[in-house]
């Protein structure tokens, strides 16, 4: 068994973001073409008051085409972490040989998943945007993910000069902005703190809080605006009713009580979502903008994006001979 610590991912996947942008869009594509397997997730939760926003997902996945793989995240959200000055998710990821199904590697999945998370939206941003490609970004949510988000944005919109940083703690805002700096350079970050009129001054904007519940319309946003709703349960129902509706795969993200799964529920079915971004990169479907009306895009975050880019990772570690491995773990 190989065992992959959070230093040797970290190692292999720094300064490939291209990359991983790139690998992100192709496993889009064998999704859209179904040569993927991509059961629901399971949600673990527990029946104290005191867990009742803690959650442990398990999601297993199969992805075919040149590079073949299979196996799970396990990752874990705990929210309260983030007070108590730790990371809100933690994760692991087990990959099978597809010989004779054997456990073959076992990956540090927290950095996997905040990478292929901020690949997805940046790929998003950059096709959705394409016709008019945004100068600066408003960032709501001061975490882990925004700051991947930001680094991938760097990178998929080489125009990006600005970036407003919101969150509901203001303090939390200004000491962002200092990891900002380090980790997109060129884009210069800052804390704001009035909500609507950042709205309406940024075309681009990014959610990735932990709200449970919806809290956000666009109301204030202008006409031309993205959405970038990562955290998935921040905008009202019926806003995603109003928007132009771009999912990664309507049978995963209309569950859980998600933002869409609540606007399913008003309207019985899911003829509000407007594409799959597989499709859009396929050429399968197109989007045209609407006058007044934001484009949405809501990633559940697939468990095929986690096990291609583990996969990435544990083909790289073999050839440069990282990690630890572990003899004995199965019988001979």
């Amino acid at each position: 068994m190989l065992i992959l610590r959070r230093t040797d991912v970290t190692d292999i996947l720094s300064g490939r973001e291209a990359e991983i942008i790139d690998l992100v869009a192709d496993t889009y594509r064998l999704h859209d073409a179904g040569l993927t397997s991509l059961p629901h997730s399971t949600f673990l939760r527990f029946p104290e008051e005191h867990h009742a926003r803690d959650r442990i997902i398990g999601l297993p996945a199969y992805l075919g085409g040149e590079r073949p793989a299979a196996g799970m995240k396990w990752i874990a959200s705990f929210p309260g972490n983030v007070a108590a000055g730790t990371e809100r998710a933690s994760a692991a990821l087990l990959l099978n040989s597809l010989t004779d199904g054997r456990p073959v590697a076992l990956v540090e999945g927290a950095v996997v998943s905040a990478r292929r998370t901020a690949a997805s939206a940046a790929l998003a941003a950059a096709r959705l945007t394409a016709e008019r490609p945004p100068h600066s970004v408003l960032l709501i949510g001061c975490g882990v993910i925004s700051l991947e988000i930001l680094r991938f944005l760097a990178v998929a919109l080489p125009g990006l000069r600005e970036a407003a940083l919101y969150d509901t703690d203001p303090a939390r805002a200004e000491a962002f902005a200092e990891r900002c700096a380090e980790a997109a350079p060129g884009v210069k970050a800052h804390a704001v703190t009035d909500l609507a009129a950042a709205l309406g001054e940024h075309r681009l904007v990014s959610l990735a809080t932990t709200a449970a519940t919806p809290h956000l319309d666009l109301a204030a946003c202008g006409p031309d605006t993205t959405v970038l709703h990562v955290s998935l349960r921040d905008l009202t129902p019926e806003t995603i009713l109003g928007a132009l509706n771009v999912v990664d795969d309507a049978d995963h993200v209309c569950r859980e009580r998600t933002s869409l799964d609540l606007a399913q529920q008003l309207t019985g079915d899911r003829g509000f979502v407007t594409a799959s971004i597989g499709a859009l990169l396929r050429g399968t479907a197109t989007l045209r903008r609407e006058p007044g009306r934001p484009v949405v895009f809501s990633p559940f975050g697939l468990g095929v994006l986690d096990v291609a880019l583990a996969e990435f990772v544990r083909a790289e570690a073999e050839r440069r001979g990282l990690g630890v491995r572990v003899e004995g773990f199965l019988p001979a």
